[in-house]
């Protein structure tokens, strides 16, 4: 009898602090909203409602942007806005960007991968980062030396999915590895600060992703580090990390290993990620919809097999710059697959948007790319056509038609 007491006692306790705590979730995620006040954007659910369409989460936010361009969905503390008005996206990005900022919310989610980088930070590391890393997107740095690194490995890709061509073998491309999967998980999960707490679940698989992560990215810095001190790299500032270890002289104790393991990993999660993407759907794209001449163009030769090296050697930057239906084709690819398909900002301030809409200090701003250009492109936005993108064969990335 006293087990079975102590059986009820404790399951009735687990119910009631359940119970508890979803009332109190609940209180925190409708309390304070001016639900019913047309001041603000009409609310489409919480934030934990997208758990149900999360596999098919852009089309969903494009299905109710048809509705209305502006709406938000409820979370505990804050609102979040999504858009896919113009005027807003200017106002946050431009006009009143400085109103704008990362928000703690989306900081707590991001800082245990991403740390001290420019996707986690705001103010001055924000600007240091971002100043440093833009000397690498000149157009000397992309020519002399980004430019051969993509080519050789652009070769040594060719040279996998051709033998894979040949032998049939599906190629299985993966454009997001597991942290950043798990980090996303995040934004649709209640529970997770509790499962990192007791490091159970989904939280317990982010830990050990992090921890493998984190050794191959000091052991990647110290390597670098050890090349620039014996002087075996011709130009110190040849690439991103270098240029940060130079930097890092300067200020050694703020710009320590672990702030360069962050800004480094988030520079290659925005290099690797958002290539790895748009490639993966690019040649999905050109299984479906074959577009084989340019290549025999450009190569001078009409064979169905095309000699790899042959290939490399005749993609110039002069080569490169006549392949309209290429640039063309990617065009559209990043159009029906953007890299960041919804992205955004947290207010500072109480603001009013363009579209007359209030905001609240704390609420997130989000502009859903992938839904605006679904309902900017009209009829046929879910077809593949390049041919959308050139004029008179020729690219003209300025014009888009509806058709």
């Amino acid at each position: 009898m006293g087990i079975l007491f102590t059986i009820f006692t404790f399951t009735a306790t687990v119910l009631l602090l359940i119970i508890i705590a979803f009332l109190y979730l609940t209180f925190q995620i409708y309390s304070g909203k001016s639900i019913k006040n047309p001041d603000y954007p009409p609310v489409n659910g919480t934030i934990f409602s997208r758990i149900f369409y999360f596999n098919r989460l852009y089309d969903y936010q494009t299905d109710v942007a048809k509705k209305q361009k502006t709406f938000r969905l409820l979370g505990p503390g804050q609102s979040e806005l999504y858009t896919t008005d113009i005027r807003n996206i200017e106002h946050v990005l431009k006009t009143k960007f400085d109103n704008y900022t990362k928000g703690k919310y989306n900081q707590d989610i991001a800082t245990d991968l991403f740390g001290n980088g420019i996707f986690a930070v705001d103010g001055d590391k924000w600007r240091q980062q971002r100043k440093l890393a833009s000397f690498e997107f000149s157009t000397r740095i992309l020519r002399d030396f980004s430019c051969s690194v993509f080519r050789r490995n652009a070769a040594k890709l060719v040279r996998v999915i051709s033998e894979m061509a040949i032998v049939d073998q599906i190629f299985d491309m993966q454009a997001f590895d597991d942290s950043n999967a798990l980090v996303f998980w995040r934004y649709v999960d209640p529970l997770w600060k509790l499962k990192k707490y007791f490091n159970i679940g989904s939280e317990a698989s982010l830990k050990k992703n992090i921890k493998i992560i984190d050794a191959f990215v000091t052991n990647l810095i110290r390597t670098k580090r050890k090349l620039l001190a014996e002087e075996r790299l011709c130009d110190d500032k040849e690439d991103i990390l270098s240029r940060f270890l130079v930097e890092s002289k300067k200020d050694p104790e703020e710009m320590n290993d672990k702030y360069l393991r962050d800004i480094i990993l988030n520079f290659m999660i925005a290099g690797k990620d958002t290539s790895a993407n748009t490639l993966s759907w690019f040649f999905y794209m050109l299984c479906k919809n074959p577009l084989a001449q340019e290549v025999r163009d450009v190569t001078s030769s009409q064979d169905d097999v095309v000699n790899v090296e042959e290939f490399i050697a005749n993609i110039t930057d002069t080569a490169l710059e006549q392949m309209h239906y290429l640039h063309a084709a990617l065009t559209e690819t990043l159009r029906l697959y953007p890299a960041v398909p919804v992205d955004g900002r947290c207010a500072e301030v109480d603001d009013i948007l363009p579209d007359g809409y209030r905001m609240k200090k704390g609420d997130g701003l989000y502009y859903m790319a992938y839904a605006w250009q679904m309902l900017t492109f009209g009829r046929g936005c879910r077809g593949f056509r390049p041919e959308r993108w050139l004029n008179n064969g020729f690219s003209s990335l300025n014009r888009h038609s509806s058709s």
